[in-house]
């Protein structure tokens, strides 16, 4: 089998990534919203009507070049996301939209409508997006296992690992995002996963009591 359809993949997808930020851009600058940039929108899409902690944000988004617990800091300081601590166990911070929050990703998912409802007019159909999604969730079981007999014969680590452990490996993996603050979505570094889950209310971990 040829390799150039198997990194054309990965090419379209990081490439789709980015087009879908434009296109949330767009939107937050038709409704002249400058509070928020795309990838803190992205993050009040994968909350949506969920109450989650903050790790299983990090983990069912894809934000890259970005700092999570940053962004939660800032989306928690602007009124979009409330944080607050488990019932269960203080240290785990959970996060979920404000009202504010929950408005804009209604917007938003009226967005994601309208270009679902636009498909019907291409090439494209819903069943091509299931094969697609398939495909790509099979792709990704591939790269789990491949990481897991390298660490099972004492090799290198699954990439999963090593993207959430070194932070220059960010480096090479840039989002276009426009800060709201005015600085760049560019400068945002993937937090390190380990203590993440325990992030404080200020966005920095906590300690255990």
């Amino acid at each position: 089998m040829s390799q150039d359809p198997f990194l054309e993949l990965f090419v379209l997808a990081e490439r789709l990534h980015r087009q879908f930020l434009d296109f949330i851009q767009a939107e937050l600058d038709a409704l002249q919203i400058r509070d928020i940039n795309n990838v803190r929108a992205v993050i009040l899409l994968n909350i949506g009507e969920s109450e989650m902690t903050a790790s299983e944000l990090l983990w069912r988004g894809c934000y890259l070049g970005s700092n999570v617990s940053y962004n939660l800091k800032k989306l928690t300081e602007a009124g979009y996301v409330v944080q607050t601590r488990s019932d269960h166990d203080r240290r785990v911070i959970m996060v979920r939209n404000s009202q504010k929050g929950a408005d804009l990703c209604a917007r938003l998912q009226e967005m994601n409508a309208h270009h679902l409802d636009a498909m019907g007019t291409s090439a494209t159909s819903q069943d091509d997006l299931a094969r697609c999604g398939k495909t790509l969730r099979n792709l990704q079981q591939l790269w789990s296992r491949a990481g897991e007999t390298r660490g099972n014969l004492g090799g290198t680590r699954q990439p999963a690992q090593v993207q959430f452990e070194q932070e220059p490996f960010a480096s090479a993996l840039r989002s276009n995002g426009r800060d709201a603050d005015g600085g760049q979505g560019d400068d945002f570094h993937l937090p390190r996963l380990n203590g993440f889950a325990n992030a404080g209310m200020d966005g920095l971990p906590s300690r255990a009591a």
